[in-house]
C-alpha cells in the first residue's frame, strides 16, 4: 500500500486494520458488517476480555503517565496474555523513542503501536520495520495535520480534532463529515467525541474504516462502563 493509503470506493474491499494475531481463538469479529472498533484506555484483563466477547476488534493500552488511563508494562502484559492474540492490542505512546517502544513491545507483547505525538515518518518507519503494526494520530486543527498522511508508511490513521489538556480528542465533538474524503484514500480510524449516542451519526457522515473510543464509554476518567461499551459496539455496527 502506498504511504498508508489505498484508493477505494467499495467498503467491502477494505483490508483489516486490526487483524487478530490468533483468529483461531474464536473471537474474530466480522468487520465487514460495519467499521472495526477499538476500545481505548482498557486497564484490566477482565475489561479486555469483555470487550473481545462483545465484538471489539482491538483494545488500546495507554502508556502516558499524565493520562488517567495509563497502565504499567506489567498490567499491560497481563492484558495481552489474557487476550492471547484473539483481538489486536494497541500500545498508545506519545513521543517515545523508537528504541524504547520496541523494548516495550518485547516486554509486553502488544501487536500494534499508536504513535500519538509528534513522531516523524522516520520514527514510524523504524517501528514498523521491526515488526509491530503502526498507527499514526493526526489532527484536523493542529500539527501533525491530517494532510500529512501521505508522508507516513503505516497501517492506519487515527484522526480527531485536538482540544483539552491531554493528547487526543478529549471527547470533543467535531465535523466528522469533513474526513469522508480522507477515508477514500487512507485507512481512517475516526476518533474524538464518539459515544453510544453519537457513533452511528459519525459513521454515516465520515464512512471510516474503524472507530476509536475512550472517554465516551467511561463511568469516570479511566473507568470503563461495560454497558456503555456494549451499547457503543451495537450502535457502531448498526
Amino acid at each position: 500500500m502506498n504511504r498508508g493509503g489505498k484508493k477505494r470506493t467499495d467498503p467491502a474491499s477494505r483490508r483489516r486494520i486490526f487483524p487478530p494475531l490468533r483468529p483461531e481463538k474464536g473471537r474474530e469479529t466480522k468487520a465487514a458488517s460495519g467499521p472495526e472498533i477499538k476500545i481505548c484506555g482498557v486497564r484490566t484483563p477482565e475489561q479486555a476480555l469483555a470487550c473481545a466477547d462483545m465484538g471489539a476488534d482491538a483494545v488500546g493500552l495507554v502508556f502516558f503517565e499524565k493520562s488517567p488511563r495509563n497502565v504499567s508494562p506489567e498490567a499491560a502484559a497481563e492484558i495481552c496474555a489474557a487476550l492471547d492474540g484473539c483481538i489486536a492490542t494497541v500500545a498508545v505512546c506519545v513521543n517515545r523513542p523508537a528504541a524504547e517502544i520496541l523494548s516495550l513491545a518485547r516486554r509486553v507483547g502488544f501487536s500494534m503501536v499508536q504513535l500519538h505525538g509528534m513522531e516523524s515518518p522516520e520514527d514510524a518507519a523504524q517501528v514498523k520495520a521491526a515488526g509491530p503494526g503502526v498507527l499514526k494520530a493526526l489532527y484536523t486543527n493542529k500539527e501533525p495535520f491530517a494532510d500529512r498522511a501521505g508522508e507516513y508508511i503505516v497501517d492506519g490513521y487515527v484522526v480527531e480534532a485536538a482540544g483539552g489538556s491531554l493528547p487526543g480528542g478529549n471527547a470533543l465533538v467535531w465535523d466528522w463529515s469533513s474526513m469522508a474524503p480522507f477515508g477514500e484514500n487512507f485507512p481512517l480510524i475516526l476518533a474524538g467525541g464518539l459515544s453510544p449516542d453519537t457513533v452511528s451519526r459519525a459513521v454515516q457522515q465520515a464512512r471510516p474504516w474503524a472507530v476509536d473510543v475512550s472517554s465516551g464509554v467511561e463511568a469516570s476518567p479511566g473507568v470503563k462502563d461495560m454497558d456503555k461499551v456494549a451499547a457503543f459496539i451495537r450502535a457502531a455496527r448498526g
